[in-house]
């Protein structure tokens, strides 16, 4: 007999978009305060070096490839390597970290380049193993950079347990990585041919996208998706479902993607979004091919808001 849930698709749809492809062994039970130590110690450990919301590339025949360095390496380069992150390991055992560096500044390292993650996805630099403990570490990295002294009593902390914990010296309390939900949700018209798609300030011309907009405490991931598209658009949704999700490190989100089904049709825009309005299939169709006659288009194709997107317009 078959469960009604489990006819969701396998591989789930979060396989699909950018950042998700991760596949390091984290073994977080295992976390302890000796686990640095002997990983760093492993003559296979490498580490990626990121910070300021970029990743140091080593530039491989005129172009950014690879970003594992050794530990030898990654000092030589400026990395703060006396409190790395562990990521994990290879399915035979290599260890994989991540360290800080200040690259939001001309670094200085012949033979490398710093880029940006979103550029990093968008350009296809690294493979989707490699994206995802990049997305992995930089947030990892992001959180111990904002939260260096105990929100309790103001004492400097201290990283433990692989870089999952930092703890205080001065009151003991111990602090852990956030991650911050955000739901991103395209609503869909009550017939099912029209999409809402929206333009924020910050977009580039012509692009139009999902809504979105952060979880609050003490709420639903549904009630989410119907207040902000409340809050933006004017319009009302009925029922939601769960569609993907994607690490974003933007400096540590999980996007949440959903589908929400219009209970209205009438757009009152509040000032988040420069515009909003109803897409057809057909214009939809036009988007994501790049044919738009008006130049409208859509996010990159690793994120979220075109998986969501293209999974409605060819269903």
């Amino acid at each position: 007999m078959s469960f009604a849930l489990f006819d969701a698709p396998y591989p789930e749809n979060s396989s699909r978009v950018g950042f998700s492809g991760g596949r390091l062994e984290r073994l977080s039970e295992k976390r302890d305060e000796t686990s640095v130590a002997k990983a760093v110690a492993d003559e296979r450990a490498l580490t990626l070096i990121a910070g300021r919301g970029s990743v140091l590339l080593q530039m491989i025949n005129d172009e950014p490839k690879g970003m594992w360095r050794s530990f030898d390496d990654a000092k030589i380069l400026g990395a703060q390597v006396h409190e790395p992150v562990l990521l994990g390991y290879e399915r035979d055992g290599a260890p994989r970290f991540a360290c800080f560096a200040d690259l939001d500044r001309e670094y200085p390292a012949d033979g490398h380049a710093v880029i940006d993650y979103r550029s990093v996805y968008i350009a296809g630099y690294l493979n989707d193993q490699d994206l995802g403990s990049l997305a992995q570490g930089a947030a990892l990295i992001a959180w111990h950079q904002s939260h260096q002294f105990c929100s309790r009593c103001g004492t400097k902390s201290k990283s433990v347990d692989g870089g999952y914990k930092r703890v205080c010296p001065g009151c003991n309390a111990a602090h852990f990585p956030r991650t911050d939900p955000v739901v991103i949700m395209l609503i869909v018209s009550s017939d099912g041919d029209g999409v809402l798609l929206g333009r924020s300030p910050h977009f580039p011309d012509g692009m139009y996208s999902c809504l979105a907009g952060f979880v609050e405490p003490g709420e639903t991931l549904e009630h989410a998706v119907r207040r902000e598209t409340r809050e933006e658009s004017g319009i009302e949704v009925g029922r939601v479902v769960y569609h993907a999700s994607q690490p974003w490190p933007f400096p540590y989100s999980m996007m949440i993607g959903m589908y929400g089904e219009a209970a209205s049709a009438m757009i009152k825009l509040d000032d988040e979004l420069d515009d909003a309005r109803w897409f057809s299939r057909e214009e939809v169709q036009l988007m994501v091919a790049g044919t738009h006659p008006q130049g409208i288009k859509m996010p990159p194709k690793g994120a979220i808001a075109w998986r969501l997107v293209e999974d409605w317009v060819t269903s």
